[in-house]
């Protein structure tokens, strides 16, 4: 095969002195998107990657299976406020989800349709809150990876906005006060009060009043003290109390302060949880009896429920409702406490091996109750309820090949239903799943989803290896049109569950973060080596793939072990763990990750970071480094840095290719784009592999788990 000519980039001189750490950065010139030198650099390889595939033909076939295999309809539980029901529907043809509202009577109308907002397809439905009585909703939209991502608050009955936009709310949580006239929320400080290149989040929470300017809402939390912390917002049933949840990484331990709104616009907090000495995230919510239900990984890295009075700051004061289970980590849990019911109780739902279990508890003792039947093997998702006073348990179903399916639990009748749900445009190819365990370099064992065709199949297959394992993030399997597409074509989608994700809990978590991200990287190549060993694959046939902080760890193990895999595809990708800090959010995962800013934690950093890792020489795998223009989550400059060092270091004829998208976000693009980009990577990864989709004869799947 004849070896690629690649765009010319200049490699620089840039040497950094860290610590005593000689840093070679020869492609820093690259972070300057408004260079003209960069643009035109980054345009010649957008012209590569459109000649690559444009020789491609089987990337349509690729695209022809995927439009079989994705789902449409409603993926997600509704959310029940006084006599209404809102559900966001996205149909097949739909580039963005719709907001719908269903009446007493099942009348459904239309409140939100980003197609006639943008017919582009650009403008997307990001989120939505509706007030406890269900006649307000505030919107929040997303328009192609901007920044701006304003509140909008819309009357529910006829569609027209009442207030806003708020501006600056990107990631932000929102609580109703009742009555639907007042929220609290959380906004950016406006760029003129911030000092000259300030990049960190500096959020404040902030109290809105319907109709009032938005230059005049009161900050009540937040300063210059906590410059990049997360808040989340709760709000007492009776409107007497706030809840705020503050934490300085998406993963990171959290303070809880609660506050009587005796006058809203100057609550007194008290700090009832110091996260720093936990070292536990804790999560609040009112109880109507005026105590705290608290779920919380302190001392219970699996996870407990516990209750506590308002304003106790002792976690040994906590009492225990439903204790950890070891073997299976606490996903989320409801109250359910219609005035109905004889009694109040508690829907708790886990994971045992990777797989959801749902119990019925007494929300007084905490004792069990029953177990809710499930559909299969799968993994339940999103429990809701009426508000303000629960009687149904929505929640979402999912396995490898069902898409997202919505069922109802009545707790008066102890009845569970089929409510709603998404379908495909063709059946999904019938899929084996299995849940084996292979053993890491130090004996640890870890769980890996292999997913097949339920045809017997001798000898090694084409297989596409994913993984994560960042932020407590569990792999779990879902369904992922992705995968399907890849297993009805005949190859084995496998998805290993490193340290760093929490497919065990907390301390396996804390097992791949921080000092010990070297373990992830570690456990992904030997899940890789375990699938040759094993005969399911060969090296010519594996392709690893992940997104975000799975394209950090997909780049890493292959810079570690280039002769593992015939092709790497990550998407939004961490690739420069030197400067991450200064990319996108980068400055909010120090907690995860470590900052260059310290001498140790610095040579972590070094020590896996894939960019620093580019050996010249070696004959790399095949690349498929994808990302947005813009990219405000990680940064684009980790696409276009990394691309540059491998196309100059590689000795090996498969290509190095960027895909860059303009016009999309770091997730959650238009679905002709989310589907053409997927189309890409299995043509990719089958390219390298030898996996061509077929015409294949899609039947009702049968989802078989097994454990070995």
């Amino acid at each position: 095969m004849a070896r690629f000519s690649y765009p010319a980039a200049r490699r620089s001189d840039v040497v950094e002195d860290l610590f005593g750490f000689p840093v070679s950065d020869p492609y820093r010139w690259l972070e300057d998107g408004d260079d003209a030198r960069v643009r035109d650099w980054a345009a010649a390889q957008d012209r590569l990657f459109g000649a690559y595939r444009e020789g491609r033909p089987e990337t349509r076939s690729w695209a022809s299976l995927l439009d079989q295999v994705s789902s449409f309809g409603v993926s997600e539980p509704p959310m029940a406020r006084g006599p209404v029901m809102f559900l966001a529907e996205q149909l097949r043809g739909d580039e963005q989800r719709r907001l719908l509202v269903v009446d007493a009577e099942g009348n459904r109308r239309v409140v939100v349709d980003p197609a006639v907002i943008d017919p582009s397809g650009h403008t997307g439905l990001y989120t939505w809150w509706p007030s406890r009585e269900g006649e307000r909703v505030a919107v929040q939209m997303e328009v192609a990876e901007q920044p701006g991502s304003d509140i909008t608050v819309l009357d529910v009955r006829t569609g027209e906005a009442v207030d806003g936009p708020l501006p600056r709310a990107r990631n932000t949580s929102l609580a109703w006060l009742p009555g639907g006239d007042a929220f609290y929320y959380v906004s950016r400080v406006p760029d003129e009060e911030l000092a000259p290149g300030d990049m960190r989040l500096q959020r404040r929470v902030r109290l809105h009043r319907i109709g009032t300017p938005w230059q005049a809402d009161a900050v009540v939390f937040g300063g210059e003290d906590a410059p990049d912390h997360y808040y989340g917002l709760t709000v007492s049933g009776d409107g007497r109390y706030l809840a705020i949840t503050a934490m300085a990484g998406p993963a990171s331990p959290n303070d809880v302060y609660v506050a009587e709104l005796v006058d809203p616009e100057a609550p007194g907090f008290v700090k009832i949880v110091d996260g720093r000495a936990t070292g536990a995230r804790v999560l609040p919510r009112f109880l109507p009896d005026g105590n705290l239900l608290l779920v919380t990984d302190y001392r219970a890295p699996c996870g407990r429920i516990c209750t506590a009075r308002l304003h106790d700051t002792d976690p040994a004061a906590w009492r225990t409702l439903v204790a950890e289970d070891p073997q299976a980590p606490l996903d989320e849990c409801l109250v359910l406490d219609d005035p109905a019911l004889p009694r109040p109780l508690l829907l708790v739902a886990r994971a045992r091996h990777g797989t959801s279990t749902l119990t019925l508890h007494d929300l007084d003792a905490g004792r069990l109750l029953t177990g809710l039947p499930l559909p299969g093997a799968g993994v339940v998702s999103s429990l809701r309820t009426n508000v303000p006073h629960g009687r149904h348990a929505w929640f979402s179903y999912c396995d490898v090949a069902t898409p997202p399916t919505i069922y109802r639990y009545d707790a008066i009748s102890g009845t569970t239903e089929q409510e709603t749900g998404a379908t495909t445009a063709g059946h999904t190819a019938e899929i084996r799943s299995r849940s084996v365990r292979y053993p890491a370099a130090d004996g640890t064992e870890i769980t890996l989803f292999l997913f097949t065709s339920a045809e017997e199949h001798e000898g090694p297959r084409p297989t596409l290896l994913y993984g994560y394992g960042s932020f407590g993030m569990p792999m779990r399997p879902w369904f992922f049109p992705l995968a399907a597409a890849w297993v009805g074509a005949g190859g084995l989608y496998a998805v290993a569950c490193v340290r760093g994700g929490g497919e065990e809990g907390q301390h396996w978590h804390d097992a791949g973060r921080g000092p010990y991200k070297h373990r992830a990287i570690s456990d992904f190549n030997d899940a890789a080596t375990w699938l040759i060993d094993t005969d399911r694959t060969t090296r010519d046939q594996l392709a690893i793939y992940g997104q975000s902080a799975g394209g950090l760890l997909v780049t890493a193990a292959a810079m570690r072990r280039p002769d593992l895999y015939a092709a790497v595809i990550a998407e939004g990708p961490l690739c420069d763990m030197v400067r991450y800090e200064k990319f996108g959010l980068g400055c909010t995962w120090t907690d995860e990750f470590g900052s260059a800013s310290r001498r140790e934690e610095l040579r972590w950093l070094l020590e896996y970071s894939p960019y620093h890792n580019v050996t010249p020489g070696v004959p790399y795998p095949a690349f498929l480094l994808t990302g947005a223009v813009t990219d405000l989550q990680t940064g684009e400059a980790h696409v276009t840095k990394m691309c540059a060092a491998l196309q100059h270091a590689t000795s090996g004829d498969r290509p190095i290719l960027m895909r860059r998208e303009p016009d999309t976000a770091h997730a959650a693009s238009p679905a002709s784009k989310e589907r053409a980009l997927a189309a890409d990577i299995l043509a990719f990864a089958g390219k390298y592999t030898g996996l061509s989709p077929e015409e294949t004869t899609m039947s009702l799947h049968e989802t078989v788990v097994e454990s070995h």
